[in-house]
């Protein structure tokens, strides 16, 4: 498991190496980077949401929990319990973000 605070420390530190790439203009490192740092602070929402103090990691930790084992934004967001507020106030700007995966690297 991961604790909550961690997942917020390595969200942080994913958009502050997102800035970095993108100040190099290394744009497709730069465009990753922020992907994983919103999946990251997503799965610190979930957890804020259902009151856990940690996100399961390993293949075992997600035994019952399969849903959780994603990088979907969409479903992510979903799960956070915050999706209607961000669709309804950051609706372009989400729909961009949504678009990205692990594999688009």
């Amino acid at each position: 498991m991961i604790a909550v605070a961690d997942l917020d420390t390595i969200s942080r530190a994913r958009v502050d190496d997102a800035k970095i790439l993108l100040a190099a203009k290394r744009f497709d490192g730069a465009v990753y980077m922020c992907g994983y740092a919103i999946e990251i602070a997503l799965k610190a929402r979930v957890c804020r949401t259902l009151g856990w103090n940690e996100f399961p990691m390993t293949q075992n930790e997600f035994k019952g929990l399969t849903n959780f084992k994603t990088h979907d934004l969409d479903l992510l967001l979903r799960l956070s319990g915050v999706e209607a507020n961000i669709k309804q106030i950051h609706f372009l700007v989400w729909n961009a973000v949504a678009v990205w995966n692990p594999e688009a690297r």
